[in-house]
């Protein structure tokens, strides 16, 4: 497809004279969307919605994950929306929704025979949902799984990690002077917080509690955090402190990591025949994090509430996230947010088999938000910020949390 640049708006109503009659030209919607191989799916699709709505025409503008937060700022505060459709990160949700930036949705789901919103698995779908109100349906998951060179696992003789203190023992085993056990992600903010709040789960802790105090430096926090620190120490590559998942995937597909805890969708990625893992490729597996309880990312679906065209937004965000296109991108790669999809066989055989598929269940099932309410990103901020500092030596970890648990009060 070709489209026009999506910060051009064109007028739903511009009439243009042909044959003597006027025929309304046909409308634009401008969607903002982050650039990962999630987007090439979902392009390739939209060709098929623009045959089946030609009166549509869907413009892209795909970008970092930096730079989306400011411009979809600048659009929600602007008379007339840049942006119609907009794709709202998990921490954003909340926010957004509270400041008026985003349309309800109630109305218009529950006006389509057979969409069957509560076929969304309820961890994704409630992430849409703020103070009782849809805002946000969801387009896919990032929860993060623990992923095992299999050939090496068996090697040890050991049966997949299911505690934090069977996969510190493993990850101690794995390392030899060519390859470290665990390929760590302690890069300061989103990265290092995204993968020690599965550590911070699996010790019994929280961010938060249920009353919304803070307690990330609770004695439980304070051990997941020594035992993170202790493992990058001993099993992680040298000189990773600042790595993201990036540098753990390349880690793990070349062979110098045995396991990382990372994003689901990895596992197809270094599977892939051809693919970036070489010879490596069919020797990984996934299974659910240690300790069970795993991070849930999600990006939503999402309309600008200052946008002049809702209805076609909503035609267009209704078929992308219908059964059967959710089922052709899902067979296309894409990372899964429907049960019915999900645990569909024949997705099972033109996708990544059903144990990929039946481990993914366990994880959303059990998967909690990284972080959710006004201030979310702030938060996220703020803690991998200071834990970075403890795996870098700066500070113990009762100091960093401590540290961040003053910041966050601050915030309240």
């Amino acid at each position: 497809m070709n489209h026009p640049n999506p910060w051009r708006k064109a007028s739903f109503l511009a009439l243009t004279l042909l044959s003597g009659t006027f025929t309304a030209a046909a409308a634009e919607i401008n969607v903002i969307i982050e650039e990962v191989p999630e987007y090439d799916i979902v392009r390739e699709l939209t060709a098929q919605f623009e045959a089946e709505y030609p009166d549509i025409e869907v413009n892209f503008d795909a970008m970092p994950f930096d730079a989306m937060r400011d411009r979809i700022l600048t659009s929600s505060l602007a008379p007339s929306a840049v942006y119609d459709v907009i794709i709202v990160d998990n921490p954003w949700m909340t926010e957004f929704a509270r400041a008026g930036y985003l349309a309800p949705l109630d109305e218009r789901i529950a006006a389509i025979p057979g969409y069957d919103f509560s076929d969304f698995l309820a961890p994704l779908r409630e992430i849409g949902i703020v103070d009782g109100t849809i805002y946000g349906v969801p387009y896919y998951n990032y929860a993060l799984g623990l992923i095992v060179r299999e050939d090496l696992l068996a090697a040890t003789g050991r049966g997949a990690p299911t505690t934090l203190d069977e996969y510190r023992a493993l990850a101690r085993e794995l390392t030899t002077e060519s390859m470290a056990g665990a390929a760590m992600q302690p890069q300061r903010g989103y990265k290092i917080m995204e993968e020690w709040k599965n550590w911070l789960y699996a010790e019994g802790g929280e961010v938060f509690n249920e009353q919304g105090e803070v307690v990330i430096n609770s004695p439980e926090a304070v051990a997941a955090l020594e035992a993170y620190i202790d493992t990058y120490e001993t099993s992680a590559p040298e000189n990773s402190l600042n790595w993201g998942f990036d540098e753990a995937l390349r880690a793990v597909a070349g062979g110098r990591a045995a396991t990382m805890l990372s994003y689901n969708w990895m596992l197809p990625t270094l599977n892939e025949e051809g693919g970036i893992a070489g010879e490596r490729a069919g020797l990984f597996k996934l299974y659910e994090v240690p300790g069970g309880k795993a991070v849930l990312g999600t990006w939503s679906w999402s309309i600008a509430a200052n946008s002049e065209h809702a209805d076609d937004a909503w035609t267009f965000i209704s078929w992308i996230t219908s059964k059967p296109i959710e089922k052709e991108r899902v067979m296309a790669g894409g990372a899964p947010v429907r049960r019915s999809v999900i645990e569909d066989p024949q997705v099972w055989a033109e996708g990544y088999g059903e144990d990929y598929y039946t481990t993914l269940v366990g994880i959303l099932e059990d998967a909690a938000p990284l972080a959710r309410g006004n201030g979310a990103e702030e938060v996220i901020n703020i803690v991998g910020t200071h834990l970075n500092a403890a795996v870098a030596g700066q500070k113990t970890p009762q100091e960093a949390l401590d540290d961040a648990a003053a910041e966050l009060e601050r915030m309240r």
